[in-house]
């Protein structure tokens, strides 16, 4: 059987639905294809005993409009909530122990002197070797290299092992030494090709944003989310989308393109035609769809790594539980690492998320504990747990999430790769690429992605009326 669509979205996490709830909005009917019977990719929220837990990501950068811009027009403003920033402390783990990260870290890059010299986090050589950083100059732009290499450059080893690594680990689980710092520390690069220093292109930003914006830094939350979880944002975006477009779970198999006819998707045994295909997947099921006809675009796509990574909430009653919770958490640097990457004190994070006399802990581990089965990685959890915060109390519940090859890495020469990628994609008409292995892993990016991919459909249909507007961060 085959079946003729205008557009076809071959997958329905953020990036997709994005794609497709904009090009409802232009009129243009889509299909969207998801193999998993649930959509929303790695943003899912699952209630247990009355806690919220997030499954995937717990929120958005608000610096970055699109997620917001997104949500304000599916009517949940009034749903956004903020990170408690006022209580925001974070805890490294050095020698076993918990250590408050000292306060004014922008990154790793100190703007206050007292804290820093003042913290047993590490070492005096060390807070010597930072300090003095800011009388370096600039030495204009340089080529692409390790966030590892760029960071030991400016602050040296330790710095890296205490405070860069633990914290870039918590965001992409990746390695330091194999990131690239244009594609993941792309403002710091900014910074130094104009000021030399680190810290003193910080300082000279924080003050420049004070006077033009007259606004506090505490005025705008860190992180942002929704009372019920980020599931909220899918569960109304997938409705939103019902009078325009079709969902479909279905394993696609392949994707071809047929020059004026468009492109032939075949998915589930049916053949699928559309004049414009968003390839909204993980960059190697992209790669996987395009190997018969594009062996160019497949490889490179098939060159950008994934790593896999598990979330562990785990649910106890307030009154057995054995440690003050004062802050939002602790991360585990990689020469204290076992299993635990760090974990997230849910209620003193976000409000709404856990019950009075609930504690919710958010366990992150990496791809050593993808082997072990669940009763074995609650057992390897909590040991770590009693290790670094005495922690005896017997959970209540546990909850588990095993995200297999779901994190993209951004290693050194990805800009140029991605930029090649984008060459080859538009050498195909019709054909849009979207998700987290481009240009951003967080969610205001993966909307950005899908509502550009829209947007490309939408100038090449040429309909009446509504174009999608573009806003930059």
């Amino acid at each position: 059987m085959q079946v003729q669509h205008n557009a076809l979205i071959i997958g329905g996490g953020i990036s997709g639905l994005s794609a497709a709830y904009y090009l409802g909005k232009a009129g243009i009917r889509c299909t969207v294809l998801e193999r998993k019977p649930r959509l929303g990719g790695v943003i899912h929220t699952s209630v247990q005993q009355g806690c919220v837990l997030e499954e995937g990501p717990d929120g958005f950068l608000a610096t970055k409009p699109w997620a917001m811009n997104l949500i304000r027009e599916l009517g949940l403003a009034d749903q956004v909530i903020g990170s408690n920033d006022h209580s925001r402390v974070t805890y490294i783990v050095r020698n076993g122990k918990l250590i408050r990260m000292p306060e004014g870290l922008a990154m790793m890059v100190p703007t206050k002197l007292r804290p820093l010299v003042t913290s047993p986090l590490l070492s005096w050589s060390a807070k010597l070797r930072m300090g003095q950083e800011i009388f370096r100059r600039p030495h204009g732009p340089r080529p692409d290299r390790s966030v590892h290499d760029f960071l030991l450059d400016h602050y040296g080893q330790e710095s890296i092992d205490y405070l860069a690594e633990p914290l870039l680990a918590g965001v992409y689980g990746g390695d330091p030494r194999e990131m690239s710092v244009a594609s993941v520390l792309a403002r710091f690069v900014a910074i130094e090709a104009r000021y030399g220093s680190l810290t003193r292109g910080v300082l000279a930003e924080a003050r420049a944003r004070a006077r033009s914006s007259g606004a506090a830094p505490g005025d705008v939350p860190f992180l942002q989310s929704l009372k019920g979880g980020l599931g909220q944002l899918i569960q109304t975006l997938s409705d939103a989308l019902r009078p325009s477009a079709a969902i479909i779970q279905a394993e696609v198999e392949s994707v071809e393109y047929s020059g004026s006819g468009g492109f032939r998707v075949r998915a589930n045994g049916d053949s699928l035609t559309a004049g414009y295909v968003v390839l909204a997947t993980p960059a190697t099921d992209a790669a996987r769809l395009l190997s018969a006809w594009q062996p160019e675009l497949s490889g490179l796509l098939a060159g950008i790594p994934y790593i896999s990574s598990i979330t562990l909430s785990l649910g106890f009653e307030k009154a057995s539980f054995d440690h003050p919770l004062n802050g939002h958490g602790f991360l585990v640097p990689k020469k204290e690492r076992k299993y635990l990457f760090g974990c997230t004190w849910v209620g003193n994070k976000f409000d709404y998320r856990v019950p009075d006399g609930m504690v919710v802990l958010r366990c992150f581990l990496g791809a050593d504990a993808m082997p072990l089965d669940d009763r074995a990685l609650v057992d390897a959890a909590r040991t770590e747990l009693r290790g670094i915060m005495g922690v005896k109390a017997e959970p209540m519940f546990h909850n588990i999430v095993r995200l297999p090859n779901s994190m993209a890495q951004y290693t050194v020469g990805h800009e140029q790769r991605v930029r090649r990628i984008e060459e080859l994609a538009r050498q195909i008409p019709g054909l849009c690429l979207a998700g987290n292995a481009y240009h951003g892993i967080g969610i205001p990016d993966c909307v950005r992605m899908g509502q550009e991919a829209a947007a490309r459909i939408i100038a090449a249909s040429e309909p009446s009326g509504y174009k999608p507007e573009l806003q930059r961060a």
